[in-house]
């Protein structure tokens, strides 16, 4: 019988959508069909007997991974694949692995406003003018850092200059607010995960095993902490489609 829920799709896209084993680089613009290829290859995989319990696909915000969950249903796909952002990713793994994690298992996440508080809490306590440290670009500072992977002794051992060693001083504080509240903010869930991923190879394993396929949407947005993610997930397999 014939399968019509691929009949849509354009040569080019069948080529990626039935595309199996390897790493697989979709490049097309916007309004394309790039979700479109990531959901029918999850249905694609699962036809040719890949469990949807290890199939994993990534997108940028929780609403586009709603739309990408919905539309996977709509191909009856969907049932046991994880399809998140990186950041829900994270939290999973790392409520999962929290002692490996060096963490508590039962750590809030702290939103935007919870992050403004404490940034503001931090340049106060290390007895900081905020109009010469101004709160919101501190963090966006640290931000940045962490997202290149820059943990806080890091930094404090490079800081060779009056704003980085300022700097460093308020990236402390920040992060003792957070510890002291069992809080992680967004770029923590990203450092900390890639962090555990390079340091526990048994972990890394395992969760690869879990993930044998790693489909991410939007891949030009992803910084470095999201790159070494994805890359020591797939270590195990390199079975990743990225668009």
């Amino acid at each position: 019988m014939h399968d019509t829920r691929y009949d849509q799709l354009t040569s080019s896209q069948r080529k990626a959508v039935f595309h199996v084993e390897g790493p697989l680089l979709v490049l097309a613009g916007p309004g394309s069909g790039k979700t479109r290829v990531i959901t029918h290859r999850i249905a694609a995989l699962i036809d040719s007997g890949v469990r949807p319990y290890n199939i994993c696909a990534i997108t940028f915000t929780n609403k586009a991974a709603d739309e990408m969950r919905q539309r996977a249903i709509a191909l009856g796909a969907s049932a046991g694949a994880h399809i998140s952002t990186f950041h829900s990713l994270c939290v999973r793994i790392l409520r999962r692995y929290a002692d490996r994690a060096d963490i508590g298992p039962n750590f809030s996440v702290y939103d935007e406003s919870d992050q403004t508080r404490c940034i503001k809490q931090a340049v106060k306590d290390c007895e900081l003018d905020s109009s010469n440290f101004p709160p919101a670009r501190m963090l966006n500072a640290i931000s940045a850092l962490k997202n290149n992977l820059t943990d806080v002794d890091t930094f404090k051992a490079e800081a060779d200059d009056f704003f980085s060693k300022t700097l460093a001083r308020i990236y402390t504080r920040y992060q003792h607010i957070l510890s002291e509240h069992n809080g992680l903010d967004f770029d923590d869930l990203l450092m900390k995960t890639a962090f555990l991923l390079q340091s526990c190879d048994d972990v890394c394993c395992e969760l690869g095993n879990r993930f044998k396929f790693l489909l991410i949407d939007e891949y030009q947005d992803t910084n470095h902490a999201q790159y070494k993610i994805a890359k020591t997930l797939v270590s195990v397999h390199n079975n990743i489609c990225v668009t």
